[in-house]
């Protein structure tokens, strides 16, 4: 069974920062598109950022300027650096593969952004 798996989630004040991780199998992480969603209560999980294989990356305009997603393709791990919380960034952030051919998702993190 593919598992990605996310850490680094956790409280912070409003201004601060966390650094989120995401360790996928090789498999997934060498080809594929890697994602980080967010899911707020009472909300639809939406799209925060996206970094190709390629290295190309796409932010939510909500996000940009403060969020920056980057992959070490030698530890098959994706981040998501988060600057400038605020607190509607709290939310369960998920990490997600995927390829024409798979899609997977990690168990999520909670990020609690607090006033």
């Amino acid at each position: 069974q593919v598992q990605l798996v996310e850490s680094g989630g956790g409280l912070v004040q409003a201004g601060g920062s966390l650094k989120l991780s995401c360790a996928a199998p090789g498999s997934i992480f060498r080809g594929g598109t890697m994602d980080w969603y967010r899911q707020a209560p009472g909300k639809q999980r939406e799209l925060v950022a996206t970094i190709t294989a390629s290295d190309s990356t796409n932010y939510a305009d909500s996000v940009k300027g403060r969020f920056t997603i980057s992959r070490d393709n030698a530890k098959n791990t994706v981040y998501l650096q988060m600057n400038s919380l605020k607190p509607e960034d709290t939310g369960v952030y998920y990490c997600r593969g995927w390829y024409t051919t798979y899609n997977y998702w990690g168990q999520g993190t909670q990020v609690t952004v607090s006033s």
